[in-house]
């Protein structure tokens, strides 16, 4: 049985459209992704605005209410079908989150078991044959095979294998069996 770990944030679980929102009610402006050029939104803006884009998520209720990214649950519901499924997010860069991505992870995958769900801060602990995650630091220290999940911070990265989505997802791992 294969095991895959899979993100929370970025992956699953949409923060990006919270933090645009959060900037278009701190400014009146409005900002894409794509006009980033790569870089993270905190990382773009001015620094006291970046800062204020930490704060608001070091709130304690931040991650409660994003939204689930588009076919995740039923992608990880057929996956775990054939496959070991672990939710990997490393939560202690917002020590506060814990309860709140527990208690989203609780509401929007409860096919997840308890001891299936990992809260870390260095993914290299993690030891599972893949890893899909957003962030090419998470997957340079894996161990495992690391799968690139698209992000608009990603998208200049062409170290890994890359999925632009949950249907991506299901078909890379279809193909395991075929190959």
């Amino acid at each position: 049985m294969v095991r895959i770990a899979v993100d929370m944030d970025g992956v699953i679980a949409n923060y990006v459209k919270k933090q645009f929102a959060f900037y278009r009610q701190l400014t009146g402006f409005t900002l894409s992704p794509e006009e980033l050029n790569c870089q993270k939104l905190r990382h773009y803006v001015p620094v006291d605005i970046g800062n204020k884009i930490i704060d608001h998520m070091q709130e304690e209720s931040f991650f409660l209410d994003l939204e689930v990214i588009s076919n995740s649950q039923q992608v990880l519901k057929e996956l775990q079908k054939e496959h070991e499924i672990y939710i990997a997010t490393a939560a202690v860069e917002f020590p506060l989150s814990f309860n709140a991505k527990y208690q989203w992870l609780k509401k929007h995958f409860s096919f997840i078991p308890d001891t299936h769900i990992v809260f870390c801060g260095d993914k290299s602990v993690i030891h599972t044959d893949y890893l899909i995650d957003d962030q090419p630091y998470n997957l340079q220290a894996f161990k495992g095979k690391g799968i690139l999940f698209s992000a608009y911070h990603n998208l200049d990265n062409n170290e890994f294998e890359r999925v632009n989505d949950w249907e991506e997802v299901r078909t890379h791992f279809k193909q395991i069996y075929v190959d």
